[in-house]
């Protein structure tokens, strides 16, 4: 079927959505020391202009396609980007940092919806050889968002300002509001009056809720603190109530049955090592980038190329090799090695003063690992499981993925404020006039910001806090390090254990394609 113009402004118009959702996270990522400076926001606080986003993201990811199914797709689909737009103009005009926090949550919420009712879109409004253009160009403009952001964003920044990154947010959406009347065919299934599990998914939103509260405010309250404990345990007793509930229901939010499938487990495994490996460094390297190697936002934009660009061409290779008979398990395995390898790396070579083409390796090494596995984990975990339960495993897919991000960052961000804390609160005492300056100078240098508390003080003594907040900052950021390597080791033999039958089975396959 030929293409039209109507047909190419409705993929323009989704594609253009999606893009904005995946440079919004890498992007708004180097923005966190400026926000920080601006509002003077502690790292707890600006953890959650990142965990926000990426909590409600991956709570409403399902409910928006069960929505989509009874509502329309192009309904929940305008709604979401109308939620991301309003969401844009309070970040971009936010004085505080619980309105930030609270309007980038609005705005995970949106993309949620951008991104679950954007496919469903394309895959009713196309089919065929269309229907494969569609979403090949679907997998480059994410990969595009994620390598541009950052760059995009840095311009933004070192021109502007950092609101100006959620003003370009906010009226790229509303271009999209506007071309919305395009998209013809809605797709309302004929579940539509079907029962939503209203009960499991705000049990499932509000476990993830617990966890992630618990996991970020670790640093702060202690990690063995009857705060965290206590939120630990509302967290499990929610998800067992959660499975509870979706064992009972007719037609659960998730069919627990799923996580009985090894294999697929295995699949969605490699999402959470993509999560460890790569998305905490796309969101905490630029402070590294900014605060300890000093450079400047573009500068630091362009140095977080050396990360994402693999994005754009990794998952293309990764599809073509399987298409010729490379391994697509083999492939997996040596993206879980990349990232490993990658994360070592960059923990060895990194320190104080190192030329930026050092990182080069490291880094690509690390953008290589996301990007094969980008290219093939979905379809093998789809091939796992019967072909009736296919939406429902790539909305758990999606979970694992989405949820692994926010749990992920959370835990760096709380990990490395912990060992900053340690670092520094010896060596500074005797500097610091008073309790409160030193909590002050160690949130600062936690969330980022290398220089702000240093305006107060005479030149001499400037230079040594500020030396001293580099290199507690560094070592801080090595631990992270081995800690995140450490989780990838158990991951890559996790995953490799469970896969072993689809090894097996690539084997018997190819023996009989050569009889």
């Amino acid at each position: 079927m030929k293409t039209t113009f109507a047909d190419t402004a409705l993929l323009t118009i989704i594609l253009l959505a999606i893009f904005v959702v995946p440079s919004s996270i890498s992007g708004t990522a180097l923005a966190l020391p400026a926000i920080g400076a601006d509002i003077q926001a502690p790292l707890t606080s600006l953890q959650w202009v990142v965990n926000a986003f990426n909590l409600a993201f991956a709570c409403f990811t399902l409910a928006w396609g069960a929505l989509a199914d009874r509502l329309g797709r192009k309904r929940c689909f305008v709604a979401g980007a109308s939620l991301y737009v309003v969401a844009s103009v309070l970040s971009a005009v936010a004085e505080s940092a619980w309105l930030l926090d609270a309007a980038r949550g609005l705005a995970g919420i949106g993309a949620a919806a951008i991104f679950s009712c954007g496919i469903a879109i394309l895959s009713t409004h196309f089919s065929g050889p269309a229907r494969l253009r569609a979403f090949a160009l679907f997998g480059t403009v994410a990969g595009l968002g994620v390598s541009l952001g950052p760059t995009l964003s840095g311009l933004l920044l070192d021109s502007v300002g950092w609101r100006a990154i959620f003003w370009a947010h906010g009226v790229t959406l509303v271009i999209v509001l506007l071309g919305s009347p395009l998209i013809t065919r809605d797709g309302v299934l004929a579940e539509r009056t079907a029962r939503f599990d209203v009960p499991g998914a705000t049990l499932f939103v509000l476990a993830l809720l617990a966890l992630m509260v618990a996991i970020v405010q670790g640093s702060q309250w202690g990690w063995s603190s009857r705060g965290v404990l206590g939120l630990v345990a509302v967290a499990v007793v929610l998800l067992a109530v959660f499975t509870w509930q979706e064992r009972r229901h007719l037609q659960p939010m998730l069919d627990l049955s799923l996580l009985a499938r090894g294999p697929f487990v295995g699949l969605a495994l490699v999402t959470v090592a993509a999560s460890f490996g790569f998305v905490t460094l796309l969101t905490y390297l630029p402070s590294y980038l900014f605060g300890v190697l000093q450079l400047s936002a573009t500068h630091a934009g362009l140095a977080m190329l050396l990360l994402t660009v693999p994005m754009l061409f990794c998952p293309i290779l990764a599809g073509k090799w399987a298409a010729r008979g490379v391994s697509a398990i083999g492939i997996l395995k040596a993206s879980l090695i990349a990232l490993l390898v990658g994360v070592v790396a960059l923990a060895l070579v990194s320190q104080v003063g190192v030329a930026l083409w050092q990182l080069a390796v490291p880094l690509l090494l690390v953008g290589i690992g996301m990007g094969l596995s980008a290219g093939l984990v979905d379809g093998l975990a789809l091939k796992t499981v019967p072909e009736q339960k296919a939406g429902m495993a790539a909305g758990l897919l999606n979970t694992f993925r989405l949820g692994s991000e926010a749990i992920a960052v959370a835990l760096y961000g709380s990990l490395l404020a912990t060992l900053l804390d340690s670092q520094l609160r010896g060596t500074l005492s005797r500097l610091a006039p008073d309790p409160a300056t030193l909590q002050r100078w160690i949130d600062d240098v936690a969330a980022g910001n290398l220089t702000g508390s240093l305006q107060t003080l005479g030149a001499e003594q400037a230079a040594t806090v500020h030396s001293l907040f580099i290199g507690g900052y560094d070592s801080a950021f090595h631990g992270v390090l081995w800690a995140l390597a450490l989780i990838l080791l158990v991951l890559t033999v996790v995953v490799t254990w469970l896969v072993r039958p689809l090894r097996e089975q690539e084997r018997s396959e190819a023996q009989l394609a050569t009889h």
